[in-house]
Parts: C-alpha cells; structure tokens; sequence
C-alpha cells in the first residue's frame, strides 16, 4: 500500500459512516468499517461483503465496535454511557466486542478499534484497574485472532493515554489518533498530544472540529475538514515527522443528510489530496 492513502469511515447496516457505495463514487481505496449488527456478522454477509470490497478495489484497513446503549449527546452522558468502562454494561460489551474481533478476522481484518470511554484519570482508582483488566482480556482475545487493538482518541489527554497503555502492558494495543475529538472533548491541542502518542499511532481519522467556549463542559463542534481548529496542514506534517505512513481515513458524522456528507466527504478528499502533493 503506498503512503497515506485516503480512507473514509464506512458502515453497512450499524454506525455513522459513509455506505460503501459513497467510498466507491468518490474514488477511496481504503475504508474503515463500523462493525455491523449482530445478525449481520455471519460467516456469509462476510464473503458478500469481501466479494463486494475486492469488485469496487477498496481495502478495509480497521473494524471499529460501538455498542448499543451509548449516547454522544453531551460529555456527562459519554461519561456514563460509552465504551467498556460502565460497569453495569461492561461483560455483556466485552463480549460482544469479541465477537467483532471474530468477525474482523472472517474479513481479514487484522485491526479493531473503539472508544474504551472515559478511563479514570487516578491509576490507583478500582475503576481504572477494571478497565485496564477488561482491555487486557480484550487485546489478549485480539491476539490469538492475530489483530491488533486501537483506542480511538478523544476522552484522555496524551498523558493519560500513555498512563492507561503502560498499565495495560500489551504488544498489541495501539492508538487510533482523532484530532477533531481532542477539541469536540476539550482535552488538549491535538498536534501537541499527536507528537507525546505518536510512537503509538497506528491509524488516524481526519476529522475537524472548533474548541467550544468552556472546553471540557460543553461540546465543540464538527465542521468540515479545513474549516477547524486542527491545521490539516500542521496534522499532516507531524504524521510524517511521526513516520505514519497508514491511511488517511475521513469521518464526517452528518449521516442524516447524505447529499451533503458525501459533498463534504469529496471536499475533504480534495483537500487531502493536495496537501499530499505538497508534503510527500
């Protein structure tokens, strides 16, 4: 695969992304898929889906979970209800993210990913050893399925991250590096905590977003790519100082308005690629 191809995030039948016929229009060679629903993860939908990736030349690089139940409304809601750190929700979840693994491996897949949730930032907290003991399960399943795990950015700052990926102490756990979120949550300026994470970054997103006026207590907002707080050209340049050479994969979640997703998906395309000619 050559160096920084474009991606979109993708979805069959479960999550925000693009349909795969939107990827195949607008020329993408990669996708990362949002794991579809459980009736949807069979041994068959997994051949149809291949058959269908290989006729429109696309390469699924990463299956992501989300999980029934979790709610992206405001932050103190995200506290409670998402990724594996609820507790009232955490085996059935565990489970379930498993099952993707498996499904991810039907697919050929060697990368899941999700959002883990808001880990306590205090090492010493009963609630960060669960969850550090319930992703060592996870990556521990992951590897005998020969794949790697990918936490998605956002929640923790890059400190926290390295704390929580130390404690952990798996080989096969990376980061999926989401600058938009580190805004949207208010967490700290994305390019800085690209650099401290960077020898962690195994997939990224291109996502844009503008900080919120009290960051931290209210949501920033998602704007198109190039219309942000992040710097695409800034991002873009640091990923090579990082020496990330994966895909470049786009998210823009308006799936409600699928004319102007998909206009704004080929604007980011666009913009990607020219910042490409300049920087490689």
């Amino acid at each position: 695969m050559s160096t920084w191809p474009i991606g979109v995030f993708a979805s069959v039948d479960a999550g925000l992304g693009v349909k795969l016929e939107v990827a195949r229009d607008l020329g993408v060679p990669t996708i990362q898929l949002h794991a579809p629903h459980k009736e949807s993860r069979t041994p068959e939908k997994a051949a149809a889906f291949l058959a269908k990736l290989k006729d429109y030349g696309i390469t699924l690089t990463a299956v992501f979970g989300g999980f029934e139940g979790e709610s992206y409304a405001d932050i103190p809601t995200v506290v409670r209800t998402v990724g594996l750190v609820p507790p009232e929700t955490r085996a059935a979840r565990l489970k379930e993210k498993k099952e993707i693994s498996d499904f991810a491996k039907l697919l050929g897949c060697n990368v899941v990913a999700l959002h883990v949730g808001f880990v306590p930032h205090d090492a010493n907290a009963p609630l960060f050893k669960e969850v550090v003991a319930v992703v060592q399960d996870l990556c521990d399943h992951c590897k005998k399925n020969g794949q790697a795990l990918h936490l998605e950015t956002g929640q923790e700052s890059a400190d926290g991250l390295l704390q929580f990926i130390a404690a952990v102490g798996r080989d096969n756990l990376f980061i999926n590096f989401d600058p938009a979120n580190m805004i949207l949550y208010g967490t700290e300026e994305p390019i800085a905590a690209l650099r401290k994470v960077g020898k962690y970054v195994r997939s990224i997103h291109c996502k844009d977003g503008t900080w919120a006026k009290h960051p931290g207590q209210e949501w920033g907002c998602e704007v198109p790519l190039g219309q942000g707080d992040v710097g695409m050209y800034n991002y873009l340049k640091t990923l090579k100082e990082i020496g990330y050479t994966g895909p470049l994969t786009i998210e823009r979640e308006i799936p409600q308005e699928p004319e102007r997703q998909k206009a704004e998906i080929g604007h980011a395309v666009r913009l990607l690629t020219a910042l490409k000619e300049k920087l490689l």
